[in-house]
């Protein structure tokens, strides 16, 4: 069976080709710089083909009317015809409380997105363009979504709520939702295998490090608590957003600055977090790369960080009472050897033991932990479009 994964940004459209069930990949991509100058699609086929097709891009149906024509070009393809095509799957933000996991895309759900929009007005649009695209260009192709707040749904009411009168909650469902859902899932799920632990009996914190960032606490195989939370603004420092910050420093700011309150969502998600202290970049390359050069601002960015995750993990391991296995995965958690230095400098106390030589390994699944450490550690890449494709061969396969 045939599917294909989107994940759709505001300029972007990332795919990826799947043979189901045995999860190989046909063939991945990324359309870029949608209604912008520079449009082009980056290809990838299985046999080691690479492409970049370059073409003005105006919208997202017009990028997967586009992708599909690559997909059964005679010259770059992997299909015969979209007829192979069984399933398309999408990366989905937010549903709030509307699903506890993922499901068959009906008018239904995309109402129900429509509404959860407001929630997540930078990411929900861009997918439901995407499917919006699927539904006119394949209208007969069942489609699924999977949602990155749905793994997330099983944490309990006093970890979900704010401390904000609780009509606010029940008006306008204002509370924890998290995100980065399917690959905290992923990550755990496989972290257990690779150790051949049985998750349902394991106390787990997994570290999502990127340019989004989140760590949650995974109790027995269920989400228990998260960094993030109504929107991805909260928890962790990241690239751009500041993470966790008192709310009153926003109110004192937007007063001073005379700003309104769409200047004050850019400023928390566009230009603070790592860009803002350090102001050198938002890349945790080039910001070590200034630290390494005694800039200061850079130097402080790091230690803040790093700071942060260390809080979170000491604080989701008393959460829990104790903790058996630390996972580290994204483009950081994978492949910055220093930060998560920094990060497991001073947890021994836990019980962590490392092995100096795995530290500096990156990019490839890993036991960075000794053999008596009491707190297993490992890196473990993240795979999102193959949980994704997973579940919707799981769900297609249901319907059939």
């Amino acid at each position: 069976m045939k599917i294909i994964v989107l994940n759709c940004g505001s300029s972007s459209i990332k795919y990826q080709l799947y043979d189901m069930p045995s999860s190989e990949v046909i063939a991945k991509g990324l359309v870029e710089k949608i209604g912008l100058k520079g449009s082009a699609i980056k290809h990838w086929r299985n046999d080691g083909l690479e492409k970049k097709l370059e073409g003005e891009i105006l919208d997202h149906q017009q990028g997967i009317e586009y992708l599909l024509g690559v997909l059964i070009s005679k010259q770059y393809g992997s299909l015969k015809n979209l007829e192979e095509l069984s399933a398309v799957g999408h990366r989905v933000v937010h549903a709030a409380e509307e699903y506890s996991g993922s499901v068959l895309i009906t008018k239904d759900v995309i109402k129900a997105l429509e509404r959860s929009t407001e929630l997540a007005p930078l990411h929900n649009p861009p997918n439901l363009k995407g499917i919006y695209a699927m539904t006119q260009l394949l209208p007969d192709v069942p489609q699924v979504g999977v949602f990155d707040t749905a793994f997330h749904q099983t944490m309990p009411e006093h970890v979900y709520l704010y401390g904000i009168p609780y009509v606010l909650y029940e008006k306008y469902k204002v509370r924890r939702y998290g995100f980065h859902g399917t690959s905290h899932k992923y990550v755990s799920a496989r972290a257990c295998e690779i150790l051949g632990v049985d998750i349902n009996k394991q106390k787990i914190i997994t570290c999502h490090l990127g340019n989004g960032s989140s760590v949650a606490a995974i109790k027995n195989g269920k989400s228990y608590d998260t960094s993030m939370g109504m929107t991805p603004t909260e928890g962790l420092i990241m690239g751009t957003r500041t993470g966790d910050i008192d709310p009153g420093t926003l109110l004192f700011i937007a007063e001073k600055e005379k700003t309104s309150i769409n200047y004050t969502r850019i400023l928390i998600n566009k230009f603070s977090g790592m860009l803002g202290i350090s102001g050198i970049s938002s890349d945790m390359r080039d910001i070590e790369k200034a630290a390494e050069e005694g800039n200061h601002r850079a130097k402080i960015a790091l230690e803040m960080y790093a700071y942060r995750v260390k809080k979170y993990i000491g604080a989701y391991a008393a959460g829990m009472e104790g903790l058996d296995i630390l996972v580290f995965t994204g483009g950081i958690g994978e492949n910055d050897t220093e930060t998560r230095k920094r990060i497991l400098s001073g947890l021994e106390f836990l019980g962590i033991k490392t092995d100096k030589e795995k530290m500096e390994w990156r990019g490839k699944e890993m036991i960075l932990s000794t053999g008596d450490s009491k707190v297993k550690v490992l890196v473990v890449p993240t795979q999102e479009e193959l949980m994704i494709a997973k579940d919707t061969y799981e769900i297609v396969t249901q319907k059939n």
